[in-house]
């Protein structure tokens, strides 16, 4: 069986929630699955010198109008939150520490995080909202909020940041196809023509 896609990406990312809605479409599509791998991209802002988008003069008004095109083409809906960006500690740690034993539960849970922040504006990064998120889907709200402040935990995603810049991400999302790095919503296209003619 061919290796799954690798789907690194920031759940404060609003490129990252594009690219979401359709990943799994698109793997599928070629007889692939997802792995899922959130990280922190403001680790990699110390590496790279970049900073948010929309704290860019010029370029951040001009992406914000483009996210919201870029969903408009998608037919998702879109609403970028308040105070944003955030850091979004909270749903990764939730998320590695359904991983591991729940992986289609720890994605449906990076879903739901995924819509309430950019598709209804709410604030992703509050632990309360995850846990409001996660107990329709059975899992225990308490039980979360407790695990995403465990050392283990924490330390799970601090690891995941690090191996994600290890590997050369820096940005949200950014995706490997058999090791083929591809950086950006706009570049699953060529994801897609990558995966059906075995690349060039």
């Amino acid at each position: 069986m061919a290796a799954p896609l690798e789907f690194y990406f920031d759940f404060y990312s609003p490129y990252g929630y594009l690219a979401s809605t359709r990943i799994d479409a698109l793997a599928q599509k070629h007889g692939r699955e997802v792995i899922w791998r959130p990280f922190l991209v403001g680790a990699t802002f110390t590496v790279t010198g970049a900073q948010p988008l929309v704290d860019i003069p010029l370029l951040g008004d001009y992406s914000l109008h483009d996210m919201q095109r870029c969903a408009r083409e998608l037919g998702v809906p879109f609403q970028l939150p308040e105070n944003f960006p955030k850091g979004a500690l909270a749903p990764a740690r939730a998320f590695y520490w359904l991983v591991d034993d729940e992986p289609a539960l720890a994605k449906a849970l990076a879903r739901v995080v995924y819509h309430a922040t950019f598709g209804e504006g709410r604030d992703g990064t509050d632990p309360q909202l995850v846990a409001d998120l996660a107990a329709p889907l059975g899992i225990d709200r308490e039980q979360l909020l407790a695990a995403m402040q465990t050392p283990e935990v924490k330390a799970r995603l601090k690891q995941e940041t690090e191996t994600a810049l290890q590997r050369g991400v820096f940005g949200s999302p950014y995706i490997f196809v058999d090791d083929e790095p591809f950086w950006g919503n706009d570049r699953l296209a060529q994801i897609d023509r990558w995966l059906a003619t075995g690349g060039w």
